[in-house]
């Protein structure tokens, strides 16, 4: 189906889904970034490509991916 095939409404949910996988994944490429490895449960490097497999990657890592802060 082509996007001005598609209803108003359809075309406003598919917005918001693509808006919310392109936030979801930005959020979980910039923390695996920036997070020491020691605070990512399991290898750092496995976590990258598995942030790309779409829609559960990013939130795969977000959920189970990331360690707790330590207190500081």
């Amino acid at each position: 189906m082509r996007w001005n095939e598609m209803s108003k409404e359809r075309q406003f949910v598919m917005l918001t889904l693509i808006s919310t996988e392109i936030a979801l994944t930005a959020t979980a490429v910039v923390d695996l970034w920036f997070r020491p490895r020691d605070l990512i449960r399991g290898r750092k490097e496995l976590w990258w490509p598995a942030i790309f497999v779409q829609p559960v990657g990013p939130v795969a890592y977000l959920v189970w991916g990331r360690g707790r802060r330590s207190p500081e």
